[in-house]
């Protein structure tokens, strides 16, 4: 067994070069360290030609926090593994595994380095019209091929235990469901916040739907989950749109994944108000960033309905009627996942750039006012949606 020692440049390169697989013999390489991640190194190996691979390698701690925050280098392992499990089923919009070393935590994926990160184009106030569908048909295809719509109970509760991921499970279980609702050393809010947040932990209803959603986040294996979808770990162009970095994956609740992505869009839809000045071009963000909403929801809904049609196994599943029950729960569980991911992000640990980077202070404090009363808006009206639309006309009426 090769011993696990954390990489640096030069080690990271004669890693690539034992392998013998992604250059030439006598290529000369450079490599050079740019995660900038919270837990994992990242680097980037290339020759004289441009041809390139990235090495990514857990840590066994928390990056940002340092060895005072240990964690299990077994993430690489699911990292890898779910990538090549979505990678099966959703090459399209998979990043691509193309070595993977569970005794150094390390994975060779494709260089994506033409693409760009979601979060910084958006940012920028810069769109893509395939966006919405994309990611729907990714997150449909996704969690139907692991769903027990389709595999057989025999291999579902094999891959069950074989991703489960106790430790990074346990941060999300924190930081999304726990921390942003009592007082923790954690949170990170302005005083001027406060009496928001007071309000928000003394609504028994609101925490009774956050109760309920950490329920199943526990204890329904519905699917194959990124674990970790957010703006930051997708990567975009004109044509072409990726996932990446799923080491939080795990079998849970299919609308986690959907309420953690709308989420993101929402929360920097929010940040807009604070960074575009002109009117008309704010307006036409916010425009696009609604209809991607509105293009997910209805293409995931619209793509899930036909693979469970055309390929459901089970013949239970099959009922007359189930699959559109089925289907709203999920949408109501995708409702309050994402108003759990809008207050995380604006009261606990884990911030956006899109509204934290806003330099005026007040219009700083205006979004993550927006974000925080659209949180819970969606969580305390999660159960009473019946359709994507019910859905996108809450977003409309409070956005507005």
């Amino acid at each position: 067994m090769s011993k696990y020692a954390a990489f640096n440049n030069e080690t990271a390169l004669n890693y690539i070069k034992s392998l013998g697989m992604f250059f030439s013999a006598d290529a000369e390489l450079t490599c050079y360290e740019f995660g900038d991640g919270n837990l994992n190194l990242v680097f980037r190996i290339l020759d004289t030609d441009n041809n390139s691979v990235i090495l990514k390698q857990a840590l066994p701690y928390a990056r940002c926090v340092g060895e005072s925050w240990p964690l299990t280098l077994d993430r690489a392992r699911i990292e890898a593994q779910v990538l090549q499990k979505h990678g099966e089923v959703c090459p399209a919009h998979t990043a691509k595994v193309l070595h993977h070393d569970s005794d150094k935590a390390a994975t060779v994926l494709e260089d994506l380095g033409a693409m760009n990160i979601l979060r910084g184009e958006l940012i920028a106030g810069r769109t893509f019209e395939n966006l919405g569908l994309h990611v729907a048909q990714y997150f449909a295809t996704t969690s139907f091929y692991y769903s027990d719509f389709y595999l057989n109970p025999q291999d579902k509760k094999a891959q069950i235990q074989n991703f489960t991921n106790p430790e990074l499970c346990a941060i999300t279980e924190d930081l999304f469901f726990d921390d942003p609702y009592r007082e923790c050393e954690r949170n990170n809010y302005p005083i001027a916040l406060a009496e928001q947040v007071n309000q928000l932990r003394k609504n028994p209803t609101l925490l009774c739907t956050v109760a309920r959603l950490k329920s199943k986040f526990f204890s329904s294996p519905q699917t194959l989950l990124h674990g970790d979808v957010h703006t930051g770990s997708i990567f975009v162009n004109a044509e072409q749109t990726k996932l990446i970095d799923p080491e939080f994956g795990f079998f849970g609740p299919i609308g986690f994944d959907l309420g953690s992505f709308i989420g993101n869009l929402l929360l920097n839809y929010c940040a807009q108000n604070g960074r575009i000045k002109e009117p008309p071009k704010r307006r036409d963000l916010h425009s696009y960033l609604l209809n991607t909403i509105s293009t997910c929801l209805q293409q995931f809904e619209q793509s899930w309905l036909t693979l469970a049609q055309q390929h459901t196994r089970d013949l239970a599943l099959q009922a007359p009627g189930y699959l559109e029950l089925f289907l709203q729960e999920v949408l109501q569980d995708t409702m309050g996942y994402c108003g759990t991911e809008l207050i995380r992000r604006t009261i606990g640990l884990a911030h956006v750039a899109d509204i934290a980077e806003i330099a005026d202070e007040s219009q700083r404090l205006l979004a993550q006012k927006q974000a925080l009363q659209l949180g819970e808006q969606l969580l305390l009206n999660a159960k009473s949606c019946r359709s994507t639309d019910d859905f996108y006309q809450l977003v409309i009426s409070f956005v507005h």
